[in-house]
């Protein structure tokens, strides 16, 4: 099975992780979304992580790996952002701003 790396941003209540989250290329369970919904999952496992305590300046702590219980995120998106079809930047930017 071929597999891809996707860099990915999650939050928990306490922190901010970034990390590569291996997905298969293609199919079954290959988005983000699928992956974190896995019932049969309780840890979701990254590597090359970064993770920041939330409302402490100075710079995050850098690990090879972590696993973060599913139970513990608030949310988590793609580096990369899911541009929207059909929407174009501008629209985009006042979505945002709204």
């Amino acid at each position: 099975m071929q597999h891809r790396h996707e860099r990915i941003y999650i939050e928990t209540m306490r922190h901010r992780i970034s990390g590569l989250l291996t997905l298969p290329e293609e199919g079954y369970r290959s988005r983000i979304s699928d992956f974190l919904n896995a019932s049969e999952r309780e840890f979701i496992s990254l590597t090359d992580c970064v993770v920041e305590l939330i409302g402490h300046d100075g710079p995050g702590t850098r690990h090879g790996f972590i696993a973060v219980s599913r139970h513990h995120i608030v949310f988590a998106i793609p580096e990369r952002g899911d541009e929207l079809p059909g929407l174009d930047p501008d629209a985009r930017a006042q979505s945002a701003a709204t």
